[in-house]
Order: C-alpha cells, then structure tokens, then sequence
C-alpha cells in the first residue's frame, strides 16, 4: 500500500516545549500519527534533534525543521510501498545520509518511523502490540507477550527537579506480586501514601518533570528513608513487595575529571563506593548511569563491583545505540540498557538494539523521557518485546499514565503473564 499524504506539525511536549507529530496517510485511507519524546538530560552520543534556533520557543521552535523535510524529505516518500517497516526505516536512513541523523534530525525520521508502524498495523488491522510482536519475532527477537514490571520514578532530583538531589530518580519496583494490575496498585498506593508523608514533614508535594515528588531535600538516604516509611504505611514490605531503582545521571554532575556529590568531589571509585553503601542499607535492584558516560574503565570497576547482584543499566552510556552496546558487552561495562526510540531515530534500529542486548543476556527497560507527550507507543512496544520492564514515571501526570492506562488494558484484554521478581536479577 502506498503513500498518499504526509505533514508534520509543530505540537507541545509535557514540559511545553516542541515536538513533532507527523501524520502518514496511506491511498486506502489508513491515517496514524507518530509522536515524538524530548529528553531533558541527554547523552552526548544520541541522534541529533534538529531544532530552529531563532527566537521562536526561545530557539527550540521547529517550524523551519519541519519546512525543509516537507521540501526534501517528503517528496521521496510519496508513493513509497509501505509494506514492510524495515525497508521504510533504511529508506529515511538512506535520505537522511549521516551518521546521527543530522541532515533532517532524528526527531522527524522516528516521528515517520512510528507513524508508519502504526500505519501498518491498522492497514493489516492488528492491535499495535501485536504487529509489533510480529516485527520483532521477524527480527529473531525470541518474545511473547507480557507484561512489564513498573520501574516508578516517585521522588525527582538533578535536572529533573529544582531541590538538593544529585541524583536523578528515585524510583521503586513494585515486583512482589503475581499480577501486572496488582503491580500497579502497590505502586499507586505507595505514592500516594508517599504524599501523605511528605505533607506531614511540612515537604512539597509538588510534582517534577515525571510526576514524581519533588520536596526540598538533600541527600539520597533521606529520600530512600522517605520511601522505605511510605511503603511502611501502605501495609507493603520493603525488600519483599517493593525495592528500589535509582538513575544517578552522573553525566550530569561529572566535571573536571570528578563526580560532585552533596558538594563533595568524587573520583569514579569513590562514587561505586557510595553507591555499594546505599545497596547495602537499601533493597536496591537497579541502578542507572552510575558513572559518566565516557568512564568505561569506572564502568568495568561498578560491573565487578555491584553487577552480580544489580541491573546496571546503561543510559546515556549506550543511548540505544548497538555500536555503543557492543563496545560494553565487550568490555563487560554494564549488564542492562534503557531503551528510548528517540536516541537512535527509527524503530527498525530500536529493535535491533534490544536484540543484540538480549542476545548477549543484558537486560532492556524500555523508557519514557522526561519531556513526554501522550502517545502510548512505548506501552505497545514493551508489551511486544517481552523485555520485561518498563520506565515511564510516576503515576502521575497524564503523559506518564497514558501509558500505565494502555498497559492495563492491553493486560485486562490479553490476561498478559508477569514475572515479577524474576525479571530483576539473582531476586
């Protein structure tokens, strides 16, 4: 089936700033729109997000964007044969002609990536996640259905909220139960209860970038002890029916050749050392861009360190990138990687990405990013997959529970298996 028609429109993100919807339309009449995220702490390494500068959004407009691929890229995509995804995804690659996406930006290739998969799907009138289940299984991507364990961001430092926190997110696993639903309600529970607490402490109850908590205070234990006392109060058990995740982004606080952490310098070693403390104290099941995001060597230490016993997860370390993702299986730096479809630019290679991870037995969340609209793609795609886990903020905000919505009712259709506990390691 060929393509009709395509147009782009500049829309807002869930912190107001652009992004990009792009409808395709197909000569049957078939008409789907991809959405684009936006990432507010983002590796040096992701796919360029091509923007305007300019006055317009304080230079991040993206109407000139959208204008030059409505004149250069648009045109060569007229009358394609959308039949297959992967052919469509090299086809925009091929156009695109650099390395990063440069040319017209990866945020207008994977808003086209995503409006063609969903295209496809309603063309051969399939639920997305099960065109996807397809395309994945095409790939060599071994999966079933299922649903992903939660991976809440409940409390928010570092560039995602204006407190003392260095660190990131502050997230828990609701994984001590047999069902996604009942998952979902722990997790609800807790953060509501976590509200409850923090007001009680005279602490806002304001929410951050992810819908998470965003209360005045200064150091890791004190928001990891407010947790622990808000699954306390919910009637849940620390350890056994909620642990932890945390993403320190330490790209972010990385200057000068050292981690600055609670206004002290850090070397990478020091830094492993503070976070093999925190696991000790706390039930912490997953950590995220531990170190920088050019600290191999620190990589391989955290790996020998704490990766027997904890999901380290690579963020702006591998920024969905397979080439990045090789180089750490190889050098055994990490054993997990986030998935965000914005950093690479095209679906195609999002797969292909989460199929060398799972290949070489590193675990895959697949993620929101902070700066969200309230597309669903990334529920559909988590289900599909069969990762396993999934990041997508607190249950809060509606461009974070549109995709909990999509995934309790993908679930409540499917009757979808949860592992729980099994999808963390040595749980």
């Amino acid at each position: 089936m060929k393509i009709k028609k395509i147009n782009s429109i500049e829309i807002l993100d869930s912190r107001g700033t652009p992004t990009i919807m792009t409808s395709i339309e197909l000569e049957d009449g078939t008409l789907e729109f991809g959405y684009v995220p936006s990432g507010a702490s983002t590796g040096s390494r992701e796919a360029i997000e091509k923007r305007d500068g300019g006055n317009t959004y304080n230079g991040k407009g993206l109407d000139l964007t959208i204008k030059n691929s409505a004149e250069n890229l648009f045109p060569s995509l007229i009358g394609f044969n959308l039949s297959d995804q992967l052919d469509f995804d090299s086809k925009l690659i091929e156009l695109d002609g650099s390395e990063n996406k440069e040319n017209f930006g990866a945020n207008i290739l994977l808003s086209l990536s995503l409006a063609a998969c969903k295209a496809l799907a309603s063309h051969h009138k399939k639920p997305l996640y099960r065109y996807l289940n397809e395309l994945a299984k095409s790939l060599g991507i071994h999966t079933t259905l299922k649903a992903p364990l939660p991976m809440m961001n409940i409390l928010n430092g570092g560039a995602h909220a204006n407190n003392g926190l260095d660190f990131q997110e502050f997230m828990i696993q609701p994984l001590g139960f047999s069902t996604f639903k009942e998952s979902i309600i722990c997790g609800v529970e807790v953060f509501q209860e976590l509200k409850n607490t923090l007001a009680k402490k005279g602490l806002s109850t304001a929410v951050g970038d992810e819908g998470g908590f965003a209360p005045n205070i200064n150091s890791s234990e004190e928001a990891l002890n407010l947790i622990c006392e808000a699954i306390t109060s919910s009637g849940y058990r620390v350890g056994d029916d909620v642990t932890f995740a945390l993403d320190c982004a330490s790209t972010e606080i990385f200057n000068n050749n050292a981690y600055e952490l609670n206004k002290r310098k850090l070397s990478s070693q020091d830094l492993i050392k503070f976070l093999k403390l925190l696991k000790d104290k706390f039930p912490i099941t997953s950590i995220e861009d531990a170190l920088d995001e050019n600290d191999w060597n620190g990589w391989i230490d955290l790996t020998e360190t704490l990766g027997s016993e904890t999901q380290l997860v690579g963020d702006d370390l591998f920024v969905t990138n397979k080439i990045f993702l090789k180089k750490g299986i190889e050098m055994k730096a990490g054993n997990a990687i986030l998935i965000k479809i914005n950093q690479i630019g095209t679906l195609s290679e999002t797969l292909e990405t989460i199929k060398l991870a799972l290949d070489n037995k590193f675990k895959c969340i697949i993620s929101h990013r902070s700066g969200e609209t309230e597309d669903s793609f990334i529920a559909d795609l988590a289900v599909a997959t069969g990762v396993g886990q999934i990041k997508t903020g607190a249950p809060s905000r509606s461009d974070r529970t549109s995709k909990y919505n999509r995934l309790l009712y993908i679930d409540a259709i499917e009757n979808l298996s949860f592992d729980g506990k099994k999808e963390i390691r040595h749980q």
